[in-house]
């Protein structure tokens, strides 16, 4: 399952990760760890709050890594 889950940084995308292949990965993850590809109806809430958890997350480490050799690590603040 999680060999689905691609590099969402830069240089291997072009461009920033969209909130859609953030949440893609972040189900990949959550279904691997979990266990279940499709939750039951009594865990539906918690897993779909994981992946929320879990995309958040990754958004807000994407937004502040710094990869040496790009533009945004060279902008002043770095960042």
């Amino acid at each position: 399952m999680c060999r689905s889950i691609k590099t969402l940084r830069p240089p291997v995308l072009a461009e920033e990760a969209t909130e859609d292949e953030i949440r893609a990965a972040a189900l990949q993850y959550v279904r691997k760890v979990s266990g279940f590809r499709v939750p039951a109806a009594h865990n539906r809430e918690v897993f779909e709050r994981a992946v929320d958890a879990v995309a958040e997350a990754t958004a807000s480490l994407l937004a502040e890594l710094e990869v040496r050799g790009s533009a945004r690590s060279a902008a002043p603040g770095g960042g």
